[in-house]
């Protein structure tokens, strides 16, 4: 992704007016919470996806969560980051389109290069791959900040 190509996709990806997490998790070891709790730290609007429980903790606080994309309360106005292993991605990815998610970010080891040529088929915004500021590819943990600038958010 060249800087400009992603200097644009953090500034849509972030003026979503909300957001959700695929892989939550309460597991404080896993990049699911990390990522889940990124963005309550940063008072952005956020849902927990998790089929496997009915709600996470993060930052002290119970999360109700939802088990899809589909049951995303405004999925045409919400960012969606991808914390999944690549097979369940591709089903995350599917079903998102389905209800009209404008953006993703494929976190840093959720994706093989069928699911990334998936996403950028059916999304306008899509946001992984090779860059970022970190050595992992593009993730929120590291480069969501300057997208939050970026966007006005910070």
């Amino acid at each position: 992704m060249a800087a400009s190509e992603a200097t644009a996709a953090l500034k849509t990806f972030f003026q979503s007016s909300s957001f959700a997490v695929a892989g939550a998790s309460s597991d404080t070891s896993k990049f699911g919470h990390k990522v889940f709790a990124w963005y309550l730290a940063h008072s952005l609007p956020v849902t927990p996806l998790n089929p496997s429980t009915p709600s996470i903790t993060a930052l002290s606080e119970a999360h109700p969560t939802v088990p899809s994309p589909s049951a995303i309360p405004d999925p045409t106005h919400t960012s969606l980051s991808i914390i999944t292993p690549p097979k369940v991605t591709r089903k995350v990815l599917e079903e998102a389109a389905s209800v009209g998610v404008p953006a993703v970010w494929l976190q840093p080891g959720s994706f093989d290069e069928e699911g990334m040529r998936f996403a950028r088929e059916r999304f306008g915004t899509v946001i992984g791959g090779q860059g970022g500021r970190g050595g992992e590819g593009w993730c929120v943990l590291v480069d969501g900040e300057g997208g939050l600038r970026g966007a006005g958010k910070l």
